[in-house]
Order: structure tokens, then sequence, then C-alpha cells
């Protein structure tokens, strides 16, 4: 490789991370529900925000778009999604489907480390519980997803924990446009006691809680839309 072609790449290799970084900070607030459903993500606006070339805000959209999290629309732009209601029995379907399995594989492999990693998730999701106002809901909400990924990666299967990372994110979307009382933010106490069938090598157990839990979850969505703040005020800038 000659020197120009060393800069080029390094000059590649530069872009995909600021395009990884800013899919990060898109992801984040679309799974804390400081995106809404159906917000424009323009690529110049994203570009001005995060001080990038719109080439590299359009990468980062289209991470996003490959996993379901935005939708593209011909001469239109980029859009955070906005499920229908198939779409979210659908990923209320996949959950019921992968993970009371992922249960019981966390339950032939939890540790005693893996228990306090999982108690000190149940104290920090604790915490927001206690909390008043919408930052405090918003770090509840996603504390309740990482249990769900803590369980995934208990489990040990790399595959599952990406679906899980995916269905998480999408079950976010699903939450914030159809989700009515807030138990949605997945039960505290449902965490408690799944954790507790995990400590004690129920596994039986820790799957049927497990799907009792998505259950719960589900039958709290309605079809009412929640609107949210613009992309600038949603990212703090």
């Amino acid at each position: 490789m000659n020197i120009a072609d060393q800069i080029y790449s390094a000059a590649d290799s530069a872009n995909q991370d600021r395009a990884q970084a800013i899919r990060d900070n898109l992801r984040d607030a679309i799974v804390d529900r400081r995106l809404a459903p159906g917000t424009k993500l323009s690529e110049g606006e994203v570009g001005t925000l995060f001080d990038v070339s719109r080439t590299v805000a359009r990468a980062a959209l289209q991470m996003l778009s490959f996993e379901g999290l935005v939708r593209t629309e011909r001469n239109r732009g980029a859009f955070v999604a906005n499920p229908s209601p198939e779409e979210a029995r659908q990923v209320f379907a996949s959950r019921r489907l992968i993970e009371p399995g992922i249960a019981i594989a966390a339950c032939g492999r939890v540790t005693a480390a893996d228990i306090a990693a999982f108690r000190a998730q149940l104290d920090e999701e604790g915490r927001f519980i206690a909390a008043r106002g919408p930052t405090a809901r918003r770090s509840e909400i996603k504390a309740s997803g990482d249990f769900h990924l803590l369980l995934a990666s208990v489990a040990g299967n790399a595959i599952l924990q990406r679906f899980m990372e995916e269905l998480v994110a999408r079950s976010s979307l699903v939450i914030a446009l159809y989700g009515r009382s807030g138990v949605s933010a997945c039960g505290h106490s449902e965490h408690t006691e799944i954790v507790g069938a995990l400590e004690n090598g129920d596994c039986g157990l820790a799957s049927r809680l497990m799907l009792h839990h998505i259950d719960h979850i589900e039958a709290d969505l309605d079809l009412r839309v929640r609107a949210g703040p613009a992309l600038r005020e949603a990212l703090n800038f």
C-alpha cells in the first residue's frame, strides 16, 4: 500500500468511527424514547449537530435502517421507525418465542458473579423507579431493557444476544407509541422474581416467569401515539 492509499484508508476508518459514534448516539436517543417514532432525521441536520459530512451522517442512518430503527423514504429522507400495530405484535411474538429459551440457557450457566450483577441491575432500576421526572423515567426504561440484555449475555449465545439488542430497541419504539400505564418499562418485581428463579436453579420457573412478564408488557399496549421532542432537543444540543 502506498502513502496515498494509507491516507485514504485512515480517512475511511475515521469516517466509519464517526458514523458508528453517531449511530450509537441516535440509537440511545431512540431506545431511551427521547426521539419519538416518526421524527425526521435529516442528513443535513445530523451532520451539522455532529459536525460531520452528509456522507458520514448518511452512513450512520443506514446502520440504523439496517437494524429496523429508522426507515427511509424516497425523496423524503429518514425517519425514526413508526411501527404499525401488526409490527408491534410481531415484536412481542418474537420475544415470546426467544426469551423463555434465553432464560433457560442463562439458568444453566449463571454464576454467583452473574447473580450479583443482576442484583446491581435491579438496584439501579429501583433507584430510577423511586425518582421523579422524565429523565428518571427514561433511565428507568433503559435500565429495564438492560436487564433483558444482561440475561441474554449470561445465556452465552452471541447470535441470540444480537437478536435481543434489536428486539429491545424495537420494543422501546413500540412502547413509545402504544404504552399506557408505564408497566411497559418492565415490571421491577417481575425481574426480581426471575432473578430469584435463576439463583435457585429453577430453570422451568424462570422460563415461565419470563413468558408471563412479556405477556404483561404487551397487555399494556394500546393504539395511542405519543409525541416527542425534535432531534435537536432530544440530543441535548
